[in-house]
């Protein structure tokens, strides 16, 4: 007589391939979350009660503090006087100026000099 082969079973095929290759399993993953929950949870407790970090140190924003600035000249600002009262970098003060000027709040007088509306 001969004997039948037998096929292995789906499941055993995925458990093959799982060990083979190193996969991890749903449970392993939730094990390891479960860890890395507790190491974030200790983490914080060491760390203790953080302050807020504040954005703004003058409680205005960066577009304000342009426009503030623009509005005190009314002959009008150089990019250079701008950039002296507010520190901003010329990138930073450049985007500033554009999206206020998009947004209406300043004009461009002549080229380099900026005039509140």
């Amino acid at each position: 007589m001969t004997q039948k082969k037998r096929n292995p079973s789906f499941d055993a095929m995925i458990k093959f391939f799982l060990r083979q290759y190193n996969i991890a399993t749903k449970t392993e993953i939730n094990r390891l979350t479960a860890k890395i929950e507790e190491l974030e949870k200790t983490i914080r407790k060491l760390a203790g009660p953080q302050s807020p970090k504040t954005r703004r140190s003058s409680g205005k924003t960066a577009s304000d503090q342009v426009l503030n600035v623009i509005s005190d000249m009314p002959d009008g600002a150089r990019l250079t006087d701008i950039k002296s009262r507010t520190d901003f970098d010329e990138k930073k003060l450049r985007n500033i100026i554009y999206r206020l000027g998009k947004q209406g709040k300043i004009k461009r007088k002549r080229r380099g000099i900026y005039v509140a509306t």
